[in-house]
């Protein structure tokens, strides 16, 4: 079912909402301009997995805030388990691969944090409507 059908959400949900498809819109554009700038050469010093991980974000992140302005619950689960996914890789690389670090060693466990918090919130609020 699609947003429309539903109620608006209460603004402080609304605004949570924007939070959640705002972080992963950033890791949209972040992994895209990495892949437009750096081609077939893009995390090239990390191992294969890593790689494909990451540049997999530039698929996975889009779904994600589709999923999540569609109100779909399973996309709370999801971002939720992408993000920790997300750090673990990054601080797994940053801590074994020397030069793997950025700013998202800090950024991102925030937003995971933020995530876990307010899933249940969001939760509650995608229920499907009456």
């Amino acid at each position: 079912m699609l947003s429309g059908s539903r109620a608006p959400l209460p603004h402080g949900e609304a605004l949570v909402l924007a939070v959640w498809v705002a972080g992963f819109g950033v890791g949209t554009v972040v992994h895209l301009i990495e892949l437009l700038t750096q081609g077939a050469a893009v995390y090239g010093t990390m191992p294969a997995g890593v790689r494909v991980f990451w540049v997999s974000l530039t698929i996975v992140d889009p779904v994600l805030v589709v999923l999540l302005l569609l109100r779909v619950r399973a996309s709370i689960w999801l971002g939720c388990a992408v993000m920790v996914v997300d750090v673990v890789v990054n601080w797994t690389a940053a801590l074994t691969i020397p030069g793997a670090t950025g700013p998202g060693l800090v950024t991102q466990p925030l937003f995971l944090l933020f995530l876990l918090t307010t899933a249940p919130l969001l939760w509650r609020s995608f229920r499907k409507p009456a």
